[in-house]
């Protein structure tokens, strides 16, 4: 891998070096490399580009990388990765993407991701979207993930995507059986004329099962996003879905959230607010000697943590 692709890797994965434990890293549309362990096996797909990440029943405290770096303007990449979760696993999966293009034409990569996590499995799932490049190509991100979580399973997903993709759109689906928990925290930052759509939704299909869906995103400029998100309560369950957005400059927000009961015992909550930074927050700052574009680098940075 050149200069460029262990930077993008370093942004969006944490990484300097390749890292202990099990993982798969894909650059420019090809694998860059590849290790697994005794309770973690990666294997490539032979019907479409992807992998199949298989975790043994039990297996505790390891982690797996699977990030993505691509580097060539115009390339269009697609991913297919299934992970297999066996019953009471408990680890940590640390996915993203960069994208550098100093080009001309549209670079993009579109993943489709499916969780099928096991009895009382926990996962936590961490995953991280940058561009970067002086090109006037566009830098895109499509993921989609799918959930099917089994009795008692506990997954918290962390997205996050605070710079440098003109367009993406997020689709999150996921099932959930008896005692399953889903947590989802997504961290979002538009400008210029960058567009986000993210879009989840959440079937509560067991008794005991429940979700928390938050959302904090922060669109400058001429940005525009919008946040939809739907939970079903079909069971005796419970579910909690928030947007909470700061708007600045000519951007815009939409907040569409959306709850429907399908059992007397299902107990769903929905939150949206959408507004400018408060100027008493500004001007209180700046008495401490920032000026008024680090007061508002200090707020964002605050609330997006």
């Amino acid at each position: 891998m050149d200069e460029i692709q262990m930077d993008l890797l370093e942004k969006v994965a944490g990484l300097h070096e390749l890292p202990t434990g099990a993982y798969n890293i894909r650059a420019n549309g090809e694998k860059a490399g590849r290790n697994v362990t005794d309770n973690i096996d990666i294997v490539s797909k032979e019907d479409k580009p992807g992998i199949d990440i298989i975790i043994k029943p039990g297996t505790k405290n390891e982690n797996v990388h699977i990030p993505v770096v691509v580097s060539e303007s115009g390339l269009q990449d697609m991913v297919y990765n299934d992970f297999l979760i066996g019953e009471g696993a408990d680890v940590t999966i640390i996915a993203g993407c960069g994208i550098h293009n100093g080009g001309d034409e549209e670079s993009r990569h579109d993943g489709i991701h499916t969780f099928y996590v096991g009895k009382g499995a926990k996962v936590k799932y961490v995953e991280k979207h940058y561009g970067e490049g002086d090109g006037s190509g566009a830098r895109v991100m499509n993921p989609t993930t799918i959930v099917k979580m089994e009795e008692d399973s506990h997954m918290e997903m962390e997205t996050t995507q605070i710079k440098g993709v003109d367009s993406t759109d997020r689709i999150t689906e996921a099932v959930l059986k008896e005692g399953a928990t889903l947590v989802i925290n997504e961290k979002l930052m538009t400008h210029g004329k960058q567009y986000a759509k993210t879009s989840f939704q959440v079937d509560l299909d067991g008794d005991g099962s429940s979700t928390n869906v938050v959302s904090r995103s922060v669109a400058k400029d001429d940005s525009s996003q919008l946040f939809l998100a739907k939970i079903n309560g079909n069971a005796r369950c419970s579910g909690h879905s928030e947007c909470d957005a700061i708007i600045m400059g000519n951007a815009r927000i939409s907040a569409i959230p959306e709850i429907t009961a399908n059992n007397l015992d299902a107990s769903l909550i929905h939150e949206a607010a959408i507004g400018k930074i408060a100027g008493d927050q500004i001007i209180k700052l700046m008495t401490l000697g920032l000026t008024e574009e680090e007061a508002e680098a200090q707020i964002i940075s605050g609330f997006l943590k």
